[in-house]
């Protein structure tokens, strides 16, 4: 799946995935970074809504790096 990817700037991403988790790893991945070494805010959980069928929201979270 394609992720949408919103970059704030090179230490914070937002990123929209299937579920919180899938768009959390894609922001390790693009960030480089260890679940460890940063912040994560989930701003939307994923909705399927009515049946699954239609309506669907995808999770997005900012991941901010954390500065040592």
């Amino acid at each position: 799946m394609e992720h949408k990817i919103h970059i704030i700037n090179q230490d914070e991403i937002e990123v929209e995935g299937k579920t919180a988790q899938e768009a959390i790893k894609a922001a390790l991945s693009k960030l480089n970074a260890k679940r460890s070494q940063v912040k994560v805010s989930v701003l939307r959980e994923e909705n399927r809504g009515l049946f699954s069928m239609q309506g669907v929201k995808l999770a997005k979270v900012r991941v901010t790096k954390i500065r040592s």
